[in-house]
């Protein structure tokens, strides 16, 4: 008998059933490749932003711990930095304050200026009998059935009226003006050249407490008229208006000089 026959020989493992080694194939077929449905790529996804939200929020918290670990020289630093931002925006703000104030102001005197050189020009415009006016009064009324009043008569008139304070005054449709002359004849009176006829009507604007007691004082206009055998009647009114005007006339010569 030989060696080969009696050497011992290495035990076999057992086979797998036919039926086991099927399985494990139809495991692993099963696992690999991967097969991902949409519901588990949905999931997948909300769990790839949650970490990626978990990780941010950590690095966050990390970064702002940074103080705490920072050192007591550092944390000063950064306060002085901060106390200097807020005093520059307190010196900015308090500048910005200053510049409105001062445009507020300045839009104040501009107006008041435009206010006041408006009723400066109402009031030469009064005055020059360019523009209409209105205000208390009286209307005096020369009625003259003898055509007997001359014109210089109806020139006292308008003197007493200035004196006493008047300051609009329109006879008939003439406005009357610092440079209105009469002229003429009893019956054909004319007022800056042009023909009025009577009754002679004066709107006087001016203080009525003033002006009728200076056309009746005794020897004074209404008594001169009488004496022409011309009557004359004064009556006082709240609201006279002077709406005859005069049109704007610029000088040849005189030109306005600075102050």
């Amino acid at each position: 008998m030989s060696n080969e026959e009696h050497a011992p020989q290495p035990p076999r493992t057992p086979e797998a059933p036919p039926e086991e080694i099927t399985g494990r194939r139809r495991l692993v077929a099963g696992l690999w490749p991967p097969r991902l449905t949409r519901a588990q790529l949905v999931v997948a996804l909300l769990l790839f932003g949650l970490g990626l939200g978990l990780a941010i929020q950590v690095r966050s918290t990390s970064d702002d711990g940074t103080l705490r670990g920072a050192r007591q020289e550092d944390l000063v630093r950064i306060l002085d930095e901060l106390d200097d931002r807020s005093r520059r925006l307190e010196d900015e703000k308090t500048r910005l304050e200053a510049q409105r104030r001062e445009l507020e102001n300045s839009s104040d005197q501009a107006e008041e200026a435009r206010r006041q050189t408006q009723e400066r020009e109402r009031q030469l415009g009064v005055l020059a009998g360019t523009v209409a006016a209105e205000g208390p009064g009286i209307t005096f009324v020369v009625e003259d059935p003898l055509t007997a009043v001359e014109p210089d008569k109806l020139l006292d008139t308008i003197q007493e009226l200035r004196a006493a304070g008047a300051e609009a005054i329109q006879v008939n449709d003439v406005r009357v003006v610092a440079d209105t002359y009469f002229s003429g004849e009893a019956g054909a009176v004319q007022v800056d050249g042009r023909k009025i006829r009577a009754p002679y009507r004066f709107e006087v604007i001016g203080r009525p407490q003033d002006l009728e007691p200076a056309l009746n004082i005794p020897g004074g206009i209404v008594q001169t008229l009488e004496k022409e055998q011309a009557t004359a009647t004064v009556t006082r009114s709240e609201k006279i208006v002077v709406d005859a005007l005069r049109p704007a006339e610029r000088p040849d010569y005189a030109r306005s000089s600075p102050q």
